[in-house]
Parts: C-alpha cells; structure tokens; sequence
C-alpha cells in the first residue's frame, strides 16, 4: 500500500474522537484512511472513514484490499473532492469530526499509472487522474493545439516557469514537425529549448529542467487550483464544530490558496487556524521517503 506523508502527524492533526466520523477527500490508496482506523483506541469501534478518489484504478484496488482483508469502517466512492458535500449527503455522513486532502501523487501514479505524471518514463502524455472521460482534456491535446501565448500564460500560472516563453516557443516550433506524444518528446524540447542561447547559461537548478512544466500540465489538465478550492469550501458545509480540516500541500501556489482560504474564513470567524506555521516531516520519515521533503501540513478547526 501507499505509505502516508506525516502519517503521524495528520492522526494528532485530526484530534481523533470514539466513534468518529473522518472524510479523507484524496484516498488514494487509503494509506491516511487505514491509519486513522486503526487507532481503534481512540476510534472506537464504530468510527468510519469515508474515502473520495478520483482515479478509477486505485479505487478498484482499495476495494479489492479491504474487501480481501475484510477492514470494517471505509467506504470508497470514485468521484472528485469538488462533490464531496453531495458524496457524503448520500452516504449519510453529512457531520464529520475531520476533512483531509492530501494532494501529493502517489508512488503508483508516478511509476505503474502509465499516464505520463513523470519525466522519468517514457509515456503518453495523458496525466489524467480520473479517465472516465475519453474525450477530456490531455496534456497531449493542450501541447498540440493551444496557441503559443496561451502555453506560455499556463506555464507561468501554474508552475511559474522562468522560461514560459522560450519553452513554449520550441513546443510549438516543433510540433508543426511532428506530434508531440510522449514524456520523452516533450522532455527533449524542453532540455532543446533550454540549451539554447542565453538560457543555457541561466539555467542553474537542482530540479530538472522539466519539471515545473509537467506539473504546469497535471493541474491544467485536472484543473487542481480550481477544485482545491471547491473542495476547502464544500469541508466546512459538513465539519461540526471544533471539527477538524487537515491539508498537505507540495508547492506554493498550493500553500497560497490554502492560506488565503484560512485567513479569509478566520475572518469570517467561522475558522481557527491550529497551524501558523506548517508541520514538516521529521528528518526520520524523511530518511525513509525522500518524496516527503516538500510536504507541508496545515490545520485549522471549524468555530
């Protein structure tokens, strides 16, 4: 399974109750919601976890590992966290003691998803999370068809990428070649656009070169600014009060929507911010799992 980012962390976040009711609004592959469920001493037996997943496949798995493992108290349903007030209206879990997002990939995304979420592989450029819909926006429609000024504003808002416009320039250039169709195409455009004069030589970054692009990509395409946003404000319609809302977030811009909502709702008093500074992993879990040195988590309860 999945292992959880702050695993430890979120679980004294969430101030856990006998008995309670958690919504874990990104499931994945359950590793926060099987956590929480196992502290049967302050869960009780009769705390429920309901958990929301976009992506179809690891839904499929989490049913299948529950179901084989016979785990009592999660219930997973395949939709987006921008529905989870109807979601849990459905399933009769209209008051919850928590809400969490984790917004970070999973490990299977990145290696065993073959959607193109890494640079590292060579894959279609799809980086969907959810692909119910086979006619939906891919990264691969958006790089063969947005014109040039549009790619380079996309680069810009969601990564805010130094070189939107030499990169964009090059991906346009050379798509009126041939398609761009994998990770790999896009990956070599990128490294040709950069080694190019004068940004061979501003270009100093312990990050790869690609990076800030792919992630430009994954959130236009499932549209992740929008929905975090959506899903923040649906949390508060089905917290109770002194319930808890837990974020970890892996950039920025991500940190900013989330700040802006705490502080606008401290405003409106209908939040208390537990966290002015966010939580970081400890030096142990990071020694175990390098791709936790950016996760951050945030804490707030509702008034």
């Amino acid at each position: 399974m999945h292992i959880p980012v702050l695993k430890d962390e979120v679980l004294r976040a969430l101030n856990l109750k006998a008995n309670g009711k958690y919504l874990d609004a990104t499931l994945g592959f359950a590793g926060h919601s099987l956590a929480i469920l196992d502290e049967t001493e302050k869960m009780g037996k009769r705390g429920e976890v309901l958990g929301i997943e976009k992506d179809e496949e690891a839904c499929s798995f989490v049913k299948a590992f529950i179901s084989e493992n016979k785990i009592r108290g999660l219930t997973v349903i395949n939709d987006s966290y921008i529905h989870l007030k109807e979601v849990a209206e459905k399933q009769w879990f209209k008051e919850v003691d928590g809400v969490l997002f984790d917004l970070g990939l999973s490990s299977w995304q990145l290696e065993k998803s073959n959607r193109g979420f890494t640079f590292q592989k060579n894959e279609p450029l799809d980086i969907r999370y959810s692909i119910k819909d086979k006619e939906g926006l891919t990264a691969e429609k958006i790089l063969a068809t947005w014109p040039e000024k549009d790619l380079i504003k996309m680069l810009k808002r969601n990564s805010q990428e130094k070189f939107a416009k030499p990169i964009a320039k090059e991906i346009v250039a050379t798509r009126n070649i041939k398609p761009l169709k994998t990770t790999f195409d896009l990956t070599e455009v990128i490294q040709r656009a950069l080694t190019k004069a004068p940004y061979q030589q501003k270009l100093k970054s312990k990050i790869h070169p690609a990076t800030r692009t792919f992630q430009a990509l994954r959130i236009e395409v499932n549209q992740e600014f929008a929905s975090l946003k959506q899903g923040l404000e649906k949390s508060l319609d089905i917290l109770n009060k002194n319930g808890r809302l837990a974020i970890i977030s892996f950039h920025s811009l991500e940190e900013k929507i989330i700040k802006n909502f705490f502080k606008n709702k401290r405003k409106e008093k209908k939040l208390k911010i537990i966290t002015l500074k966010p939580i970081t992993p400890s030096k142990a879990e990071l020694s175990q799992n390098k791709r936790a040195r950016s996760a951050k988590l945030w804490v707030a309860e509702k008034i």
